[in-house]
């Protein structure tokens, strides 16, 4: 029986308070009414007993202040970060936890506030390699209005257990490589650091770089194990899926292709002059005819040769409207 049928049975009967609840005799209630009426019986007489759940609030691993004078130079911002940085690793230590990802917050005195992220490639409390990360990022921060308040927050996670097999291993330090990203990335764009991809086309050197991921180190580092372990360490490729695939001869790209001078023998190439080689063609394979991007404007197309010189040099060369250019050697 529902409790509403219940208390609307107890109504009839003339039943309001608690008082005339515990009145009533127990058994002669319980037939009538059933269990839950005897469990209303016993809370009204004082002999239930209900256990307290404690709910404990979520913790925030956050450590904030905010300074009485403003400042410009990074010297007070790095001291306080680093005194963030050791109070949020003894907090996380004493739970067992360890730190993957740090929020940091810049509040300027036109109260903008400004905010970034920090991808932790190996989770962990270690303060120095903590402390490093922002030192890396705050080394090339420009503002054009001071600093009036500062904070950082951690996001905990239970460490990493890995488990690896006799042949198998990870990077020795992924921290130090993500280090040496951020400085590259700082130096050279974020466009020019990550892993050479292939784009959809058979345009020739048409590729882009895909951005590096933590997990992605850890694949690399088992690709070149796996290669070097199979004998083909010279032909190790660092893709997810592919693994690592023969390349040989591998054509090593001049960047950019050199400009060269051909002389042909019915349309068959006899001789090449450039600034990186010169000599007599002995052999070739082409021409072989490629063209794309035919429906825009990036169109292309051009006539590639493989030619071996007389000194035994394998080289790619290619011609387009009557230019000659050499793509690369072969090693």
């Amino acid at each position: 029986m529902e409790v509403q049928e219940i208390f609307a049975i107890l109504h009839k009967w003339g039943i309001h308070t608690l008082g005339q609840l515990a009145a009533l005799d127990k058994e002669q209630l319980g037939a009538r009414l059933g269990p839950e009426a005897i469990r209303m019986w016993e809370r009204a007489n004082g002999r239930s007993s209900r256990l307290l759940k404690l709910i404990r609030p979520p913790e925030s691993f956050q450590e904030s202040f905010e300074f009485e004078r403003e400042i410009e130079t990074a010297e007070p911002l790095l001291f306080m970060l680093r005194r963030f940085l050791e109070q949020l690793a003894v907090r996380l230590a004493a739970i067992y936890l360890v730190a993957k990802e740090l929020t940091l917050r810049i509040t300027f005195g036109n109260k903008q506030i400004y905010e970034r992220v920090f991808k932790i490639p190996q989770p962990t409390n270690d303060v120095d390699l903590l402390f490093r990360m922002l030192l890396t990022h705050l080394e090339n921060f420009r503002s054009e209005h001071p600093i009036v308040a500062v904070a950082l927050s951690a996001e905990p996670i239970k460490p990493a257990g890995e488990q690896f097999g006799l042949f198998e291993t990870t990077l020795r330090n992924p921290h130090q490589l993500s280090e040496t990203l951020a400085r590259l990335t700082a130096l050279l764009g974020g466009d020019r650091i990550g892993t050479p991809v292939l784009e959809e086309t058979h345009r020739p050197d048409a590729f882009r770089m895909q951005p590096f991921c933590s997990t992605g180190f850890q694949l690399a580092a088992a690709s070149i194990l796996a290669c070097k372990r199979n004998g083909r360490q010279d032909a190790c490729l660092l893709h997810s899926q592919d693994g690592c695939a023969p390349l040989s001869p591998a054509l090593r790209r001049f960047r950019t292709a050199v400009s060269a001078s051909v002389l042909q023998d019915e349309d068959t190439p006899t001789h090449v002059r450039s600034g990186e080689m010169s000599g007599k063609i002995i052999d070739e394979r082409g021409p072989y005819l490629l063209s794309g991007n035919w429906w825009d404007e990036k169109s292309w197309g051009r006539a590639e040769w493989d030619l071996q010189l007389q000194n035994g040099e394998l080289v790619r060369a290619h011609e387009r409207e009557g230019v000659w250019k050499i793509d690369g050697v072969y090693d």
